[in-house]
């Protein structure tokens, strides 16, 4: 057997050549990982650092308080509390269902703490936490303190609450808050304040509370918090507080709110009351109302549904948001539009038979008296309610003429009044019926315009502010609910200006014959003179009855053979002291049939606690008026289409008064 001879020289070559392609390879990777450690190290240096410190430092947003609502005398409309709260992270829970049910072992947790939180988690995204119980005590609070190990994505949070201690009153005024949804989001970036709601759950979703949003909200502030591994705070290294929202004090009296709303009795409509030299809303009545609390914690659906599906549309703004054919209430302002242009200067008077006849036509347009008023001029046209004076004056002027002029009073557009959501009535015009309906403006229809029927309709808020111009000589003030914005810290006040939104040229002469006639409404022989009588101080005014359904000619106005709801709203609007007015109204009664006697009470309990400090006998609420009504709302009083409607199933030349017109 032969021996096998090994070239070591050989083998020890690739050896070498091995090791050193092994030895290269290491320090390659070395390398590597070298400048792999440098260039974070070095170059992200920073970046890292920053990393690091968020992972140890939790940004926590404070809430600011909520600014207060007062009223003129400082009576709180809206202030905050604070409550324990039990919250659930949904994102943060693996089996929702099993976590509630032991909570509920632990904190009482009702059958409407579950729907309301289904609600709001349904509103909310899944990384937001839900309130699954409000208003804990301590003994709850404390028991679940101690058993917070075992509910990891459960806390408890201390939240400031709103609460509206008056409840119901002036509660379309006031407004609400609610917890912030994707629309409110979206608005908020539009408007650049999103970064300022960091932490922030509600925001105002109506009236006064929407409206100032960005006084009352505040500014948020900040805390740099140390936490552990686990995510518990283990100290505060530094932090900026919050600053508290305004306090926002209104023109409002709450005890006249309080006698005006209360003097609606069951009736349902609007009142607004303004001050003619300032333009401060005085009173503010939209009747049925609701408690504003309910919505607050978000509102529970039993209670949404009876609120939102109610026959009696409490939800609705019907000051703004309501709109009413204004009946004789115009019958005014379209005097003034006769007067201006000289159509009806003094001595001019009509012998009235009762009835208007339209030229080439054998139509007649009745009056309320079928018999008459014999001969009128424009003062006493005013004061009986004249409608066949006014039919010849409103075809006289001619529709374009009449609505131009009267759009001066700021019917057909918005007042500007410091709510959101008010809507603009409606002046018709040939132009507007031919876009709407696709028909020719017809002659009959300028008529029935004249006293305020057919397709005109108002909002109490219109009304109420073009009788505030009319009181006050043709000067529009803006109207305006809030009249001092105060800062919490400092207590410094900003005074919101009296603005003059526009200035009507008027003839003096022309006023006064107009001032005389609606003064004259509440003396002996006016529509509305029990609404006068005893009264210590001047009253001018002016009653109107609107129709909600249309009637056939020749066919009498039965109130009692029709439906409740079907029935005429009764308007009534007032100055006073007639002399030098501060308090302009307007007020509508929904189906309440006649305005001197279901309205004009309701004007004279909030003049006279107004301008004597008298309030109303007790257990006499609208003891002049106990028409049967039900607590229930006209759906077609607040649509806009009601009363159009009625007068579009007959002819638009044919279209006719109601004869029952009798208190208008």
């Amino acid at each position: 057997m032969r021996a096998e001879l090994k070239n070591y020289q050989h083998e020890q070559y690739y050896f070498k050549l091995r090791l050193g392609f092994a030895a290269f390879v290491v320090l390659a990777l070395f390398g590597i990982l070298a400048t792999r450690f440098f260039y974070l190290q070095v170059n992200q240096y920073k970046h890292y650092q920053t990393l690091a410190e968020n992972n140890r430092i939790s940004l926590t947003p404070i809430v600011p308080n909520r600014g207060l609502i007062l009223d003129k005398n400082g009576v709180v409309l809206a202030h905050n509390f604070f409550v324990y709260t039990l919250e659930i992270t949904p994102s943060k829970i693996a089996n929702l269902e099993a976590t509630i049910v032991d909570i509920s072992k632990l904190v009482e947790v009702s059958a409407l703490d579950r729907k309301r939180f289904n609600k709001l988690r349904d509103e909310s995204r899944n990384f937001e936490s839900v309130p699954i119980r409000t208003h804990l005590n301590e003994v709850e609070a404390a028991r679940f303190a101690v058993n917070h190990y075992r509910f990891p994505g459960v806390e408890i949070k201390s939240r400031l609450f709103r609460h509206y201690p008056m409840g119901k009153l002036g509660a379309h005024m006031v407004g609400y808050i609610g917890r912030i949804n994707d629309k409110d989001l979206s608005n908020l970036e539009k408007a650049g304040d999103l970064s300022n709601y960091k932490g922030s759950d509600h925001v105002g979703k109506s009236g006064i509370e929407q409206f100032y949003e960005r006084y009352l909200h505040g500014t948020t502030g900040f805390q740099q918090v140390e936490i552990d591994a686990d995510g518990r705070a283990v100290r505060v290294l530094s932090s900026t507080a919050p600053a508290p929202g305004d306090n926002l004090v209104l023109s409002i009296d709450s005890k006249l709110q309080e006698i005006a709303e209360t003097a609606f009795g069951d009736h349902r409509g609007a009142l607004v009351a303004i001050n003619p030299k300032t333009g401060e809303i005085l009173s503010y009545v939209s009747e049925p109302t609701f408690d504003p609390n309910l919505f607050v914690d978000g509102i529970d659906v039993d209670n949404w549904k009876a609120l939102n599906e109610s026959i009696d549309k409490p939800l609705i703004n019907r000051p703004i948001r309501g709109i009413y054919p204004p009946g004789s209430t115009f019958k005014p302002f379209v005097a003034m539009a006769g007067l201006e242009d000289g159509k009806r200067m003094p001595p001019f008077s009509i012998q009235d038979p009762g009835f208007f006849t339209l030229p080439g036509s054998a139509h007649r347009y009745r009056d309320w008296k079928p018999s008459g008023h014999g001969m009128v001029d424009m003062q006493r046209a005013i004061t009986i309610s004249c409608d066949t004076f006014f039919y010849g004056l409103a075809l006289e002027l001619g529709i374009d003429k009449l609505t131009s002029f009267v759009g001066h009073f700021g019917f057909g557009k918005k007042t500007d009044i410091d709510i959101q959501g008010e809507t603009e009535g409606l002046l018709p015009t040939p132009e507007w019926k031919r876009r709407r309906f696709k028909q020719p403006w017809y002659p009959g229809e300028t008529v029935i315009v004249g006293i305020g029927q057919g397709y005109t309709l108002v909002t109490p808020m219109q009304l109420a502010q073009a009788t505030s111009i009319l009181a006050n000589n043709g000067v529009a003030m803006k109207p305006h609910l809030v009249t001092q914005i105060q800062k919490a810290i400092s207590g410094e006040n900003t005074m919101i200006p009296a603005i003059v939104q526009d200035t009507i040229k008027l003839n003096p002469d022309n006023i006064a014959i107009v001032k005389r006639g609606m003064m004259d409404v509440t003396l002996p022989g006016g529509t509305a003179a029990s609404v006068g009588a005893g009264a210590p101080y001047a009253i001018a005014a002016k009653t109107g009855t609107a129709q909600v359904i249309g009637i056939k000619q020749n066919e009498k106005y039965n109130a009692n053979s029709i439906n409740e709801r079907h029935r005429d709203h009764a308007l009534f609007i007032a100055y006073a002291p007639a002399e030098d007015p501060t308090i302009a109204m307007a007020i509508i009664v929904e189906n309440g049939q006649h305005g001197g006697s279901t309205a004009g009470p309701i004007a004279r309990k909030v003049m006279d606690y107004y301008l004597l400090g008298k309030l109303p006998a007790p257990d006499k609420v609208l003891d002049e008026t106990k028409t049967p009504l039900n607590s229930v709302t006209n759906k077609l009083a607040t649509k806009p289409a009601s009363a159009a409607n009625g007068a579009k199933k007959l002819k638009p030349e044919l279209a006719i008064p109601p004869e029952e017109e009798l208190h208008d």
